[in-house]
């Protein structure tokens, strides 16, 4: 889902996702982690990200509209660390964005002034939301590619680094999209996230099914195809309900940030 005013997150490859506590399920419920290669073989090294929020509270108020950077900016982007052929590769993925949205990323690095700032370190992919940034300080990093190296290929690039900078400009989880209407099998997930992420019950909550209201946020139709959508496998759904590893932005993923970002 497309979310306009909102600053800095995700889609890792494992990112930690910090949750304000929610009700949780009755664990006793949950599928048995020995049973979970049987319901999502392929997507046993599922690499997600995490939006992350100042404070480590996920703030689902009307202040998400607030998150996007004014049209027009050029955002200055530190990158520290990596090798100079990861740098390169994230550039030349995370401008794609600039085709379609009036903002511009000018990259640098070891620039701890910078208000966003992407290190390498292993422990997940994760991003702040939009102008989040700017309450981390210290010249902490906003931004995190946690699995990329020399063999990673393009498509891996493509998909962790249009997502995460998806999460910079504003954007959230598509998957929480307040029009999304994902036939959860709710235990096999519950299960499945604690086996694969080591998520709580809570976790999983906030993380996958706690979605936005149309209050909150900017949006445009639900996109299964969106560059901000986890993979979804069919076997932790009801139904024949699924979606695959989405590896570039989308025509409505264009179309909404050319709205939010408009030239």
């Amino acid at each position: 889902m497309k979310h306009v005013k909102m600053a800095a997150w995700l889609f890792a490859t494992t990112c930690v996702f910090t949750a304000c506590q929610k009700s949780g399920v009755n664990e006793q419920n949950e599928e048995q982690p020995e049973t979970l290669a049987a319901i999502a073989p392929e997507f046993q090294n599922l690499k997600v990200c995490t939006e992350l929020y100042p404070g480590g509270v996920s703030e689902r108020g009307a202040t998400i509209k607030t998150k996007q950077w004014p049209n027009g900016t050029t955002l200055k982007v530190s990158l520290n660390g990596g090798t100079s052929f990861v740098r390169s590769k994230v550039i030349q993925f995370a401008k794609q964005w600039e085709t379609y949205a009036n903002i511009k990323f000018n990259f640098v690095t070891n620039d701890r002034s910078a208000p966003i700032r992407v290190t390498f370190s292993s422990g997940g992919s994760w991003s702040y939301i939009g102008t989040d940034a700017y309450a981390i300080k210290g010249g902490s990093a906003t931004m995190n590619f946690g699995w990329f190296n020399s063999s990673t290929p393009d498509n891996e690039f493509s998909r962790v680094a249009i997502h995460e900078f998806g999460h910079a400009l504003g954007m959230i989880h598509e998957h929480q999209h307040p029009l999304a209407n994902i036939p959860w099998d709710k235990p096999k997930v519950y299960a499945y996230y604690k086996q694969t992420q080591g998520w709580s019950t809570q976790q999983v909550d906030v993380n996958i099914f706690q979605k936005y209201s149309t209050s909150q946020t900017n949006y445009s139709t639900y996109d299964q195809a969106s560059i901000m959508h986890y993979p979804v496998e069919e076997q932790l759904t009801i139904g024949n309900f699924s979606v695959g590893w989405n590896t570039v932005l989308s025509p409505t993923d264009k179309s909404f940030i050319g709205t939010v970002y408009p030239k």
